[in-house]
């Protein structure tokens, strides 16, 4: 069986780095404080001349709640049309109804718009007031994946109800575990899981090479990365059982 490590990427440096170490696809967003939001045109073209490697970019308009506007809903279907232009292998999307239930018709819309391009149901399902009928609303619609913490913070304290997902999926559709994923982890996730896939950030902060700096502006830059290091790692040890 083979384990597929996916690489959230903030920037084009992280997504190089998740290529050069071996990842298998990448998740392209930007501002990380928001937990991802669409990038810009520039970062989704760039990336994709220089990636060789499955490129995802997420479609979220904005940070905060998945419950959308007609005009954020226009961004989006904009924005899928735009990375299908660019020759993107898939998307990541999600979208809540104000009940917590699974926004089946845009969202289907959002698959629709994308083909033949793959698509991801990310972490909005970790808000889903009912994570099994989620799953099913979420199969109906076409995605091919969910990326899920198991409706906890981390991946790790959420992994019983991941495995309880992957089993009623029964291959219908991968769930991915993410959030918190490290390679100190990695191996007990897959074991308590039983899942294929794995998403992380392999986040670092890396410190800004600036050599002036104004102390008036009491400021600390840094640019979010992914740890090479850790990605190595992470890639070993699936590789250890299997992938």
């Amino acid at each position: 069986m083979t384990h597929l490590l996916e690489i959230c990427s903030y920037n084009l440096q992280s997504a190089l780095i998740a290529q050069e170490a071996g990842a298998y696809r990448v998740e392209l967003c930007a501002d990380p404080a928001d937990g991802g939001t669409t990038p810009s045109a520039g970062l989704i073209r760039t990336a994709r001349e220089k990636l060789n490697i499955l490129l995802y970019p997420i479609i979220r308009p904005r940070g905060g709640d998945f419950l959308y506007t007609d005009d954020e809903f226009a961004i989006m279907l904009k924005d899928i049309a735009l990375c299908k232009e660019t020759g993107c292998d898939g998307v990541v999307i999600g979208l809540l109804e104000p009940d917590g239930s699974v926004d089946k018709r845009r969202a289907a819309r959002l698959v629709e718009k994308a083909y033949p391009m793959g698509v991801t149901f990310h972490r909005a399902f970790d808000r889903a007031a009912n994570p099994f009928e989620a799953l099913e609303d979420i199969i109906g619609i076409g995605c091919e994946r969910i990326l899920t913490s198991g409706q906890r913070q981390t991946a790790m304290e959420g992994a019983s109800l991941i495995r309880d997902l992957i089993r009623q999926a029964d291959e219908r559709i991968v769930i991915m575990p993410g959030s918190g994923v490290r390679s100190s982890s990695i191996l007990e996730l897959a074991a308590r899981t039983e899942a294929v896939e794995f998403h992380t950030s392999a986040r670092l902060l890396a410190a800004s090479s600036m050599r002036y700096v104004n102390g008036s502006m009491e400021e600390t830059l840094t640019t979010v990365l992914a740890d090479r290091h850790d990605i190595d790692l992470m890639l070993d040890r699936l590789k250890s059982i299997g992938g």
